[in-house]
């Protein structure tokens, strides 16, 4: 009986604590003093609390705490969300001082989110775990129009491509919106044991670079090499402009970027945030090679490795 019980405890114990671990994996920030931003989720998290109305009768007690517990998670949430970085050079709580129009979109997406535990105590109180996407609602309200999308050229050395047909580009036709021309690459894009690239990863660890919402990778002279002008924004909006990972063995397996992601390391952190990675130009060559053979940066299948 004895034994069975501590098999049924030892049960019990893992059940409770799935979720903690599950949210646990990966690179997960604290933002502030009231939440985390799983990055390799794309989740934010956050607790609230309330206490009971010693006003209220009895019976109502309860359910008036869970009331304030929602309402502080709600508001844990938003600062959560303001402190996060947007790009290298603002926040996402600039951002929605600088526009209404953001603000709102963010203000409204905050009441969407989900209660994911809930916790009655002893005392009374109520705690409530939440959580919101960065991705869909979010990122939508946050990223820019998508005439500022698209528009980059790969730095292949080739005849200008349509990405959908691989026909080489009228000249003089203009680029529509939001489509990003390839270049004739030269059988550069694979790995020496043969197979395309499917996605990239930069690896950043040791730079103290930090998550944002819309990073960019560039090149030595500043080139962008990586950034809007090379990703679509329906992509970007559905999973994020990159994904993050502290464990680079866990990023190769990830679906973003597998089965055989380019891993090229970073030389340096930049912007006033720090969360812009500079590469060598040899390897700028070499991503935009792969890129033209199998379009994954327009696709965001990116991530970044850090500490």
């Amino acid at each position: 009986m004895f034994k069975f019980n501590m098999v049924t405890m030892g049960a019990v114990i893992m059940i409770l604590t799935v979720p903690i671990v599950g949210f646990s994996q990966g690179y997960v920030q604290q933002v502030g003093a009231t939440g985390n931003v799983n990055w390799t989720q794309q989740v934010v998290r956050c607790t609230g609390i309330g206490a009971p109305n010693p006003d209220l009768p009895m019976a109502a007690q309860r359910a008036a705490a869970l009331r304030a517990a929602r309402s502080d998670a709600l508001r844990n949430l938003l600062e959560t969300i303001k402190g996060i970085y947007l790009t290298s050079e603002t926040t996402v709580e600039n951002a929605m001082l600088v526009s209404d129009v953001i603000r709102t979109r963010v203000e409204g997406a905050m009441r969407d989110f989900n209660v994911v535990d809930t916790r009655y105590m002893s005392t009374g109180d109520v705690e409530v775990d939440v959580e919101i996407p960065l991705t869909g609602v979010v990122l939508d309200g946050m990223l820019p129009s998508a005439q500022q999308f698209g528009g980059g050229v790969l730095m292949t050395g080739g005849l200008l491509l349509c990405p959908v047909c691989g026909q080489p580009w009228p000249a003089g036709q203009p680029v529509p919106e939001g489509v990003t021309l390839i270049q004739a690459g030269e059988g550069v894009g694979t790995q020496s044991t043969g197979g395309l690239y499917t996605g990239l990863i930069i690896d950043g660890r040791g730079l103290g670079v930090r998550p944002a919402m819309a990073p960019k990778v560039l090149e030595n002279n500043g080139e962008e090499i990586y950034g809007s002008k090379f990703v679509s924004r329906e992509y970007a909006v559905d999973i994020g402009m990159v994904g993050y990972e502290k464990d680079i063995n866990r990023a190769r397996l990830n679906e973003r970027v597998a089965d055989n992601p380019l891993v090229v390391k970073g030389m340096e952190a930049t912007g006033a945030n720090m969360t812009d990675i500079i590469i060598s130009n040899a390897d700028a060559m070499q991503i935009h090679n792969a890129a033209a053979n199998m379009n994954f940066l327009q696709h965001c299948k990116v991530m970044f490795i850090l500490d």
